[in-house]
């Protein structure tokens, strides 16, 4: 059962509200929610170091978090972590493959002008497909569900991750966009333990830019 904090609206609560919010989300955060935000953690991490370790745990995360998604009518973001583990098996077969001479044969490299506009193109593609089916199902099947923010999150991870696999550097800027949208979109939903996940992610994933400019300038 929600608190009375809990049922204010959003954009009407107080710091105070917001902060005892954050605590009864604390409270009520269970071990899974636990597990998959430590495994993304470490995931995020791994990747930033250009780590293979990046794709096992990875998975771990993607797989709770969908069943997550589905309890709280976050569907957009659901069929993200469902992309996500097909994505990681594709990366962790791309981040292993050698040539003759036994050299990766995917580098971290920069985004060329043409390839920026595929991005932009593949994002807005997803980002109204998306939108769209969370429209319908607000009205009939998931009322909850807000289809604004959970499409940016989704569209913008979805690209993230296709370019993850590829290592472009430009993959951390739509990790970057990823998160700040879904720092509020968890917190308002009471999964407020991945609130925090996604601003530790947030951190992370400005780290990981610096690091892999830094490595594809090399």
């Amino acid at each position: 059962m929600l608190s009375a904090v809990s049922c204010i609206p959003y954009s009407f609560m107080s710091l105070a509200d917001i902060i005892q919010q954050f605590l009864d989300g604390m409270q009520r955060t269970t071990l899974l929610e636990y597990v998959a935000v430590i495994a993304g953690i470490a995931s995020v991490w791994f990747s930033r170091v250009e780590n293979i370790w990046v794709y096992p745990t990875g998975i771990v995360n993607t797989i709770i978090y969908i069943y997550l998604s589905l309890q709280y009518h976050l569907i957009g973001e659901a069929s993200v972590n469902l992309y996500y583990t097909v994505m990681s098996i594709y990366g962790w077969i791309l981040w292993t493959r050698k040539d003759e001479q036994k050299q990766l044969v995917v580098n971290i490299r920069f985004s060329t002008r043409r390839e920026w506009m595929q991005q932009l193109a593949f994002f807005t593609a997803f980002y109204i497909v998306i939108f769209a089916a969370l429209r319908w199902l607000k009205r009939d099947f998931a009322p909850e569900a807000i289809p604004w923010a959970d499409a940016l999150a989704s569209a913008s991870a979805y690209t993230g991750m296709w370019l993850m696999a590829k290592k472009k550097v430009e993959s951390w800027y739509w990790w970057i966009i990823t998160n700040i949208a879904s720092i509020p979109l968890y917190f308002v939903k009471h999964l407020v333990f991945t609130s925090v996940y996604y601003l530790v992610l947030l951190v992370l994933a400005i780290a990981g830019l610096i690091e892999w400019k830094k490595r594809a300038s090399r």
